[in-house]
């Protein structure tokens, strides 16, 4: 099913994001201009690490919430919610995605996102390598305002 998208909703976002070494696992490295951006950033490192993005049209849409208890679980819950929507039929692959609403303050650690692409399909989308599970291992979130530096580094189990 094909929606209609505004001019707005198919422009990609600029690309902040790097693969770093890890021992048997992969580690991605997301900046941005804010702690939002980083985390959009980190979403579409880890859909980019499972096919070649560019390949990956906006025809359909999705959205997902996630909760966390902290910063660190907020991150760790948004990544499984991206990667659920993966995994289930139909497969969707995004290659933007946008947090509409970001609760980081206090005792409110939410997110709600919409997420855009299409279904994943072998022969049109490169099949890169399968994400198994996200991690709290060494994961790191720089959250400075006053140096204006936000990055994020999280392991993936791959």
């Amino acid at each position: 099913m094909n929606e209609m998208f505004s001019q707005e909703e198919l422009v990609l976002p600029q690309c902040k994001y790097e693969y770093l070494d890890h021992t048997a696992d992969v580690q991605l490295h997301s900046w941005g201009d804010s702690l939002k951006e980083a985390f959009e950033q980190c979403g579409i490192a880890m859909f980019a690490y499972m096919t070649e993005i560019e390949t990956v049209e906006i025809k359909e849409s999705a959205e997902i919430e996630a909760i966390g208890h902290d910063i660190e679980s907020l991150l760790f819950h948004f990544l499984d919610e991206l990667l659920f929507l993966f995994s289930c039929e139909p497969y969707l692959i995004c290659s933007k995605v946008t947090i509409t609403e970001f609760m980081c303050e206090g005792e409110e650690f939410k997110i709600k996102c919409k997420c855009y692409g299409e279904e994943f399909t072998l022969g049109k989308h490169p099949q890169g390598t399968e994400v198994k599970a996200i991690t709290y291992s060494a994961m790191q979130i720089v959250n400075e305002p006053d140096k204006n530096r936000f990055e994020l580094f999280v392991i993936i189990d791959i």
